[in-house]
């Protein structure tokens, strides 16, 4: 059994839950959930590396285990960039490898465009949302692929703000079940992370669906300073993700020297539907750069 330990780490509004599963000698890896809203998942593939160096988790304040403030003025990538230096300085952090997956592509490169950060060995963008812009077309765009009845289904209850009615959610399942993950059924675990998606996070800095970005986030965009970025970096994607290939290859072409990864057969959680690719790929990449 691999040695875990966990915790609370207090921030700006609350307390947030670590875990660091692992006491290998590695330089450790740190890992960014996505979201936002979200938060760490149990079977992350990528906690088997804890043998070779410590594998760190953490639940971004307002979600999974942490504390669950519902003041609106704390969801903000500032203050979500700001816990981040917390969690880094609270665990003595001096140097890491940095996962972020979706949105939590979002936290990592503001932290390393905005703060510099010395530490930071090599950074990943799995499913990287790095324009929100680009992300909303992306999704207009693989919807169009679906019969039309499910996009009206999606138009209409978007239009008239009935997303909480069942005949748009078996819609949007429609929709991820090609795109967010393609394993069928979806694993249990999975299921019940996504059943305590922080909605209120989620809907304030987003929207109410990935095809609609109406919330503080919906002008983000940092790939005008991804050029800022000068740690090695990797980029990777699902062959059908809603992070495009396209898309993610241009993020690569932004970031000097980086690396490009498409998982094929997989969507947006590769963690899930190929783990061993997935982790062999992510345990390649730091292992060159430790």
């Amino acid at each position: 059994m691999e040695h875990v330990t966990e915790g609370f780490i207090p921030v700006k509004g609350g307390n947030v839950w670590f875990r660091i599963t692992g006491d290998g000698p590695g330089i450790p890896l740190l890992l960014l959930h996505g979201g936002p809203g979200g938060m760490s998942s149990e079977k992350d593939p990528l906690r088997q590396l804890g043998s070779e160096r410590p594998v760190i988790q953490y639940d971004q304040l307002g979600c999974g285990r942490s504390g669950h403030p519902t003041d609106t003025e704390l969801w903000t990538v500032e203050r979500y960039v700001e816990e981040l230096e917390h969690v880094v300085e609270a665990l003595e952090l001096e140097e890491f490898h940095l996962l972020g997956h979706s949105w939590g592509t979002m936290l990592a490169a503001s932290y390393l465009v905005n703060k510099k950060p010395k530490g930071v060995k090599s950074v990943i963008f799995s499913g990287p949302a790095l324009s929100a812009p680009r992300w909303e077309a992306d999704q207009r765009s693989c919807l169009e692929e679906f019969p039309a009845e499910v996009q009206n289904i999606i138009e209409k209850n978007e239009r008239l703000k009935t997303t909480d009615t069942e005949e748009y959610q078996q819609a949007m399942m429609a929709y991820y079940s090609k795109h967010m993950c393609r394993l069928d059924p979806w694993p249990k675990e999975m299921k019940e992370e996504l059943e305590k998606l922080n909605s209120q996070i989620y809907n304030f800095m987003w929207g109410a669906s990935e095809f609609t970005v109406t919330g503080t986030l919906k002008d983000f965009d940092v790939t005008g300073r991804l050029s800022e970025i000068h740690v090695p970096a990797l980029f990777t994607c699902g062959r059908h993700d809603e992070a495009t290939p396209e898309a993610t290859e241009y993020y690569a072409s932004l970031v000097p020297g980086a690396e490009f990864q498409v998982f094929e057969n997989c969507s947006h959680m590769p963690g899930y539907e190929t783990p061993e690719i997935y982790r062999h790929k992510i345990r390649e990449f730091i292992n060159r750069h430790s």
